[in-house]
């Protein structure tokens, strides 16, 4: 039997400001990082990782506002279970920012992928007509909500409408993901180290990119076709999981957790893997004899940020 819906939103909450501590404290670790870098790190990254924890921010204050009117408040008027059931003002301002910031999380992985791939139009433009179909459905999905009174009366082209973003957010994040990793394989494939050297940066990708927020997008588009009161649970963690994969990304290109590339392999190598996040020109700590041994292939180490 499914869980009540009180019962899914007290859930949820939890999950929830546990997941947001977490993605606070790697946006505190990372941006301790980043305040000591310049470049495309200070001019893109920092700000879109502080937007995204002011949307993650502003969405648990407003889900501890409505637990309060649920719970509290408006307790001897109405039950919670009878609160949640309905639309309110709320609501629609937590979906429009949870929607918001799949979109601009989305947006990210898009370019990511596409500088990853050699700015390849093949890449963009596919990626580009998705991210549009997210904006026009996710936009959608806000307006419906705001109109649905109560939330089982959604018609269901509506609710088909949800499911669509839902389903283009995780299409997005599974074939960035993939072409990501196969980017990397194909770069390190022909490394001395062998298997290692080829498969454990495709692994790491995967995990760290595509594994978490795709599984909890899957398992939101179950529960909501099931119809069953746990798809509240997985929207309310939504968006301090998109800010951890977010900040996974930045943490693994800082300490290129997918290199240790031996001494004498090209600079192209590791470039071509971490350059949509790191720094152009030549970096901190590099002189003009290491480079020239480096491109003579004489024996040497690359120091990365």
């Amino acid at each position: 039997m499914g869980i009540t819906l009180d019962t899914a939103a007290l859930l949820g909450l939890f999950l929830e400001s546990l997941l947001y501590g977490v993605f606070l404290t790697l946006y505190l670790f990372m941006l301790f990082i980043l305040l000591r870098k310049t470049g495309i790190q200070r001019r893109l990254i920092l700000p879109v990782a502080t937007l995204l924890l002011c949307i993650a921010t502003a969405y648990v204050i407003i889900e501890f506002v409505q637990a309060l009117e649920g719970f509290v408040f408006k307790a001897d008027t109405i039950s919670a279970s009878g609160y949640y059931s309905n639309t309110s003002p709320l609501l629609v301002a937590t979906t429009a920012l949870s929607n918001t910031q799949i979109i601009l999380a989305d947006a990210i992985v898009v370019w990511r992928c596409y500088v990853l791939n050699n700015r390849s139009l093949l890449v963009a433009i596919p990626g580009c007509i998705m991210l549009l179909a997210s904006v026009v459905t996710g936009c959608y999905t806000v307006v419906s909500l705001s109109l649905a009174h109560p939330l089982s009366n959604l018609p269901p082209a509506d609710r088909a409408c949800i499911i669509t973003f839902g389903a283009l957010t995780m299409g997005l994040s599974i074939a960035t993901t993939s072409l990501n990793a196969w980017r990397i394989y194909r770069t390190r494939c022909f490394m001395p180290q062998g298997f290692n050297a080829a498969f454990l940066p495709v692994l790491v990708v995967i995990i760290e990119s595509g594994t978490l927020y795709s599984t909890t997008i899957l398992i939101l588009l179950i529960t909501i076709f099931i119809e069953s009161n746990d798809q509240y649970v997985m929207v309310e963690i939504i968006p301090p999981i998109v800010g951890i994969t977010f900040c996974l990304i930045i943490l693994q290109v800082h300490f290129d957790i997918c290199g240790n590339s031996p001494a004498g392999e090209p600079i192209e190598v590791r470039g071509t893997i971490t350059s949509p996040f790191r720094e152009r020109g030549v970096r901190k700590g590099f002189s003009m004899e290491r480079m020239t041994m480096h491109i003579i292939k004489e024996p040497g180490t690359i120091d990365m940020i």
